[in-house]
């Protein structure tokens, strides 16, 4: 007997949902929403102890105004900075984080921090708060809203990490990273991890330091002299990443990552790339000679947009390249994307 994950359809429970929908006066992605109820109503069974029944209502509630908050800015592409709450203002590394902010922003980016003070404080200082977004969190003894974005509309407190993390993520295209504690090296680390295995979309990932200064050198030489001599990590992973010490390279890395490149999605098993200029004929036979190891089926070539992505209304004036990538080498993927820029 084969099993299954979805259990046969109770037309009834069905029909009572849809009628639910309907009385809410429908909306978009019914579908989905459908299957979400009918989750929900699963767990009457399914989990007899309330707290576990609470952190699904609040990871859901918390998602659904986060989503709902960053939608009216989805045209906007935006850098979430990250950074210690207790550098001073005092501080080189505060002063080069207001620095980035007003540049990034003019730039044409809008600013995500975690809404806390330090470096969160000094990016929304120099994005101003039109261009801010605050992703606070409730804790026992920190950290109430900075005075910037406090009484903000686009900003949200978060109860749990890990929805308040999936939101960084999920709405960043790019992240800065200035010195800092345990949670800065925990969302850098997950933000490396998720774009290393595929989970998230490339994008840059800046590390910033005073001038000078050796933070994330040193971080470095133990990414290289640990993790990579030991061949925890391939030597490809390191394209991930990028450490300068000036904010208009900083600045320069992100802008320049989409010079050419606008998006990337998987239509079934193909890899498609959506550009802002299509390269020529000779670019893309080149692509498929210096990229053979990321190719695991169709070869590297020119595309209109496919049918998911126009049923989408995804990007489907943009050209776009489509390949059968091996799902693997993301640190190689990335320098294709370089290569694709300089075209």
């Amino acid at each position: 007997m084969i099993k299954t994950d979805k259990p046969p359809v109770d037309p009834e429970l069905k029909r009572r949902i849809q009628e639910l929908i309907a009385y809410k006066g429908g909306g978009h992605n019914p579908e989905v929403v459908e299957d979400i109820i009918e989750n929900a109503l699963k767990l009457l069974t399914d989990l007899e102890d309330s707290g576990d029944v609470r952190v699904i209502q609040t990871a859901m509630r918390e998602l659904r105004y986060a989503f709902r908050m960053f939608a009216p800015y989805a045209h906007k592409r935006k850098v979430t900075i990250f950074g210690s709450a207790r550098t001073q203002p005092s501080r080189v590394e505060y002063q080069q984080a207001v620095e980035f902010g007003r540049k990034i922003v003019e730039a044409g980016f809008m600013v995500i921090t975690g809404a806390g003070g330090g470096i969160m404080h000094a990016g929304h200082e120099g994005a101003g708060l039109e261009n801010s977004f605050g992703a606070n969190i409730r804790l026992p003894w920190e950290q109430s809203a900075n005075p910037v974005i406090q009484h903000d509309k686009k900003l949200i407190t978060f109860k749990y990490f890990f929805t308040r993390k999936l939101i960084f993520v999920r709405h960043s295209d790019a992240i800065a990273l200035f010195p800092g504690g345990f949670g800065t090296m925990d969302e850098g680390y997950e933000a490396l991890t998720l774009m290393q295995t595929g989970k998230s979309q490339l994008m840059p990932l800046v590390l910033i330091d005073r001038p000078g200064g050796t933070y994330w050198k040193t971080w470095d030489k133990h990414v290289r002299e640990h993790l990579l001599r030991d061949q925890l990590i391939s030597p490809d992973d390191l394209n991930l990443y990028q450490i300068t010490d000036d904010t208009d390279h900083a600045v320069k890395l992100i802008t320049r990552f989409y010079r050419n490149f606008q998006s990337s999605r998987f239509v079934k098993d193909l890899f498609v790339i959506r550009l802002k200029h299509a390269p020529t004929e000779s670019a893309i036979e080149a692509l498929n000679e210096d990229f053979a190891d990321l190719i695991n089926g169709p070869k590297i070539k020119a595309i209109e947009a496919t049918p998911e992505e126009r049923a989408d209304n995804d990007m489907v004036d943009a050209p776009r390249i489509a390949f059968g990538f091996n799902r693997r080498d993301y640190g190689r993927l990335r320098q294709l994307i370089e290569v694709l820029n300089g075209l």
